[in-house]
């Protein structure tokens, strides 16, 4: 069987991994290996049927990427912002400029289950509010929640100006009566801040800590790490 041979930084561009450029300087940062040995020198050509890893994750050709990031505070969720703040993508910076972007929004001051790809079909899906993807968020209020107002949400009395807000649970944290545990498949805007805003608290933290039964995996505040497809396509059809 005949192989092709193909330069390593077109490949990588090739498969959605970054731009030729960009490849070069992957290449001399040690994060490309190929056969299970780290390829530092520019300009080397291999076969197409070697074994191409990247931070120690397979490279198909035309890859598609899927990455948990547990967000930090401080960052906003975008590709790129107008006024030179922090985003997401300065947290993964082999891919800042290459078609990688964030599924939905999480707030500049909200950490938690972040992912991020450069499927714009799985994106789609996993916004979409028909798929109901749950989301469960760890929430520190300014002070102790009357289990009225607990009551209250449970029972679905609270109105956004969307409309009526649904809730799959919510739960005390804890004996700290200021900790909550919220679950739900809305995706509107600031949802959690508002929920509580409009009973008198004000949202001090809010970790999102589980997405689509994705949860951090034991990721460090502003780590990252690859998911695989499946773990993604189980997102879409448990829901």
């Amino acid at each position: 069987m005949h192989h092709n041979k193909i330069r390593l930084n077109h490949y990588l561009s090739n498969a959605g991994i970054s731009s030729r450029r960009k490849a070069d300087k992957l290449i001399q940062s040690g994060a490309i290996e190929v056969n299970g040995k780290p390829v530092f020198k520019l300009g080397t050509i291999i076969h197409t049927n070697d074994i191409v890893k990247f931070h120690g994750s397979k490279i198909k050709s035309k890859n598609k990427i899927y990455i948990l990031l547990n967000k930090p505070k401080g960052f906003i969720t975008t590709t790129k912002d107008q006024f030179n703040r922090k985003t997401v993508m300065n947290l993964i910076p082999f891919f800042s400029e290459y078609r990688i972007f964030p599924v939905g929004r999480l707030d500049y001051s909200t950490t938690g289950v972040l992912l991020l790809t450069n499927d714009g079909y799985i994106a789609e899906k996993l916004t979409h509010p028909k798929y109901h993807i749950k989301k469960i968020y760890h929430v520190s209020l300014n002070k102790r929640i009357r289990n009225e107002d607990l009551d209250q949400i449970k029972k679905e009395k609270i109105y956004l100006k969307e409309g009526k807000v649904k809730i799959l649970f919510v739960k005390n944290k804890r004996k700290a009566k200021n900790q909550i545990e919220i679950g739900l498949y809305m995706g509107w805007n600031q949802i959690i801040k508002r929920i509580f805003r409009k009973l008198n608290y004000k949202v001090i933290r809010l970790d999102r800590i589980n997405f689509g039964g994705i949860s951090k995996k034991n990721l460090k505040i502003g780590n990252w790490c690859f998911l695989n497809k499946k773990e993604i396509e189980n997102i879409i059809t448990k829901s």
